[in-house]
């Protein structure tokens, strides 16, 4: 249950034109990271039209894209909820509604096959009267004060082409309506903003010059009452300008409210503050750990060993304390969770009487219940299929039934409601077969990189595909910020490639979170080659076993993933047959300059400081393309509205790449933000290009 500025430290700004003047002397794209310069948007247009012209020719694009789009718009989807108080409340996007719709129904009714839904939000129409392209951006609802009461009012987060940055809007749960003269921010920023009581609001967000950090996230908190202006909102809560962000917010978990106020300096490096008689005290905690207050309980998710009361806890355990107690100095931990070498904590959620804790052994899931009997904690292991991803846990605060889905590579999501102590779980609902996955197994193996570090990975083919080095093989990574990747149910994946018969490898390197914060940490900064040498290694084991062959084996990422695929291809381009880097990071000498670049160099190091530049300059793919050197083809797709990973990074690439004569084919989305795409016809077109890029250049015969 990551909370506060985590969800921040994900978020980022767009550059202009005015970060040119840093440029180095010898980069001559700095131009292209003016966003919507008349310059860089003419070299976009020219790049696409190349683009679409190579899918238009292709027999292979239209086809997926048609099947693609079927997929994201089936009426047939696992429509997930989130149950506040008397409903259960939907995002929904199809054919009819390519912007979506928010709805609700209630509990008893979701359970039908097809509920009743009353809609909330329709965003095509909200689009339409306004004549703004708008994108949801979520909602942020107002927990009630106790059990029973209703939920009335929420915050809806509107984005102008996807973009990170939003507007927020008051919507009345009980008119359905958006309230008239509520509290708004019509200015379009990277707001934080959260409910203090109904007729308040902490607002953190770009009060004007001097207000945000150098990272471009709000630097400065206010205290909003309802009916006055923004302006005469007073300032409660500041950070620093070098810092990442700040924000507040009101934790209703515990029964009872607490204010905290927070201050992230880097990423996994945030100072919290709660509110004690009308003034913020420092938490007496490691400021890598993340607290979790549950009714008189003080929860804390530890990162790196931390010695206290005593004791030594290790880094990625889970602890509990009463929160007066500690408040009052106590330090008698107990231990609710602690990781093995091959065994992390991924997920904590509470529900009305216990601690739901969900982990990886050995990348499989599993799931457990805590739960204290007034002497002592209880642990229960609640029974779970055999299935490769837990996804999707879902709690109440005032309820001991929750949910989750299960899934693999060939298993369709079941979503399954469970009460907490219950023998089993009941099956609610299911995703269906979106493709023919008759004959497809899924097996786990390890390779060992380059220090000896065995990498485990799953690979998902047909059970009869010979071992010949000729199978069409797609190696997805990622491999930071200590996020996990594990088998999923993806009807794009299927239909588009496994369909085919093609092979699906799925690779766990070090920077991501499969098991726990150490394998992240020992791929971060001066190491980060290590993740970059566990893609290869995995590489390496499928040529080896005779899985593929190089030029039939291709990569691809997004974000990060993106990073480790082009730099992976500048660094071993003799692996690979083809690659996809999707709203990539690539320029690493100057990404800090590029918000929110800043946020990162915890993971990254920073450019400025001569020690981190040498180690940087060692792997950026950016300064390290070659001419002169045979790279497999390489496929970059980006999104003009990407206000998380500038587009410029793909830019600069594409243009780099193309000036030292290397094939390249390159996609910028006018809107989608960091996902690419603002709907599914936009999903279907992106993927259906990805795709039949693969198809072609990977496969020895044409595709089914």
């Amino acid at each position: 249950m990551l909370r506060g500025l985590l969800s921040l430290l994900m978020l980022a700004g767009l550059g202009g034109s005015a970060l040119a003047q840093a440029a180095p002397e010898d980069d001559p794209y700095t131009w292209l990271e003016d966003v919507s310069g008349a310059r860089s948007l003419d070299w976009v247009r020219a790049r696409n039209a190349v683009s679409e012209q190579v899918f238009a020719a292709d027999p292979r694009f239209e086809p997926l894209r048609k099947d693609l789009l079927a997929v994201l718009d089936s009426q047939q989807r696992l429509p997930l909820v989130k149950r506040l108080g008397a409903h259960v409340y939907n995002f929904w996007q199809d054919a009819a509604h390519p912007r979506g719709i928010w709805r609700r129904t209630t509990p008893a009714d979701y359970r039908q096959p097809q509920p009743k839904w009353e809609l909330l939000v329709d965003l095509d129409a909200l689009a339409a009267a306004e004549r703004e392209n708008w994108v949801w951006k979520g909602a942020d609802c107002l927990r009630p004060d106790a059990a029973g009461q209703p939920w009335r009012r929420c915050l809806i987060a509107l984005s102008r082409g996807g973009a990170d940055a939003t507007l927020l809007r008051e919507f009345d749960l009980q008119s359905q309506r958006f309230v008239a003269d509520g509290f708004a921010l019509p200015h379009e920023a990277k707001h934080r903003v959260s409910w203090k009581d109904i007729d308040t609001l902490w607002v953190a967000s770009d009060f004007g010059s001097g207000s945000l950090t150098s990272s471009g996230y709000p630097r400065v908190v206010k205290e909003w009452p309802r009916g006055t202006p923004l302006a005469d909102a007073r300032t409660v809560f500041e950070g620093q300008p070098g810092d990442v962000g700040s924000a507040a917010r009101s934790d209703r978990d515990s029964g009872q409210r607490r204010d905290w106020f927070e201050r992230s300096l880097a990423y996994w490096n945030v100072e919290r503050h709660v509110l004690r008689d009308g003034k913020p005290v420092r938490l007496d905690l490691p400021r890598d750990a993340e607290p979790i207050t549950w009714a008189d309980w003080l929860l804390v998710r530890t990162r790196t060993a931390w010695q206290t009361g005593g004791k030594t806890f290790p880094g990625g355990a889970l602890l509990a304390i009463r929160y007066e107690a500690f408040m009052k100095g106590e330090r008698d931990f107990e231990l609710l969770y602690a990781p093995t070498p091959r065994s992390a904590l991924q997920q904590v959620e509470i529900t009305r009487s216990a601690v739901l804790v969900s982990e990886l052994d050995s990348v499989r899931p599993r799931l457990w219940e805590l739960q204290h009997d007034g002497r002592q904690w209880q642990r229960r292991r609640a029974p779970l299929p055999d299935a490769g991803r837990l996804a999707n846990l879902n709690t109440a605060w005032d309820s001991d039934d929750y949910t989750y889905t299960v899934q693999d590579f060939v298993t369709p999501a079941t979503l399954f409601e469970r009460r907490v102590g219950a023998a089993e779980a009941q099956p609610l609902k299911a995703t269906p077969a979106f493709f023919d996955a008759r004959g497809l197994v899924t097996k786990q193996f390890e390779a060992v990189s380059q220090d000896g570090t065995r990498i485990p990975y799953f690979i998902t083919m047909r059970s009869d595909a010979k071992l010949d080095g000729r199978n069409p093989t797609l190696l997805y990574g990622y491999g930071g910020f200590q996020l996990s990747q594990q088998p999923s149910y993806s009807g794009l994946i299927g239909k588009g490639w496994l369909e085919g018969g093609g092979v699906y490898v799925l690779a766990n390197l070090r920077g991501g979170g499969e098991f726990g914060p150490e394998w992240h940490q020992a791929a971060r900064r001066e190491n980060k080659q290590r993740t970059w040498d566990d893609m290869a290694a995995v590489a390496e084991d499928l040529i080896r076993r005779g899985v593929t062959a190089p030029r039939h084996l291709g990569i691809m990422g997004g974000s990060q993933g993106g990073l480790l695929v082009t730099t992976v291809m500048t660094q071993r381009p003799e692996l690979f047959g083809a690659v996809v880097s999707q709203v990539p990071l690539v320029d690493m000498l100057r990404y800090h300059l590029l918000p929110p670049g800043a946020s990162w160099m915890a993971e990254y190091g920073n450019p400025d400081v001569p020690a981190d530049r040498a180690f940087i300059a060692k792997w950026s793919p950016y300064q390290n393309v070659t001419q002169g050197v045979k790279y497999p083809r390489l496929l970059l797709t980006t999104s003009m509205r990407d206000d998380r990973v500038h587009p410029a990074h793909a830019r600069k690439m594409a243009a780099r790449m193309a000036e030292q004569g290397h094939d390249v084919l390159y996609f910028e989305n006018i809107e989608g933000g960091h996902a690419g795409a603002a709907n599914n016809q936009q999903l279907a077109r992106r993927w259906a290009q990805s795709f039949s890029f693969l198809w072609r250049e990977l496969a020895p015969r044409p595709a089914p």
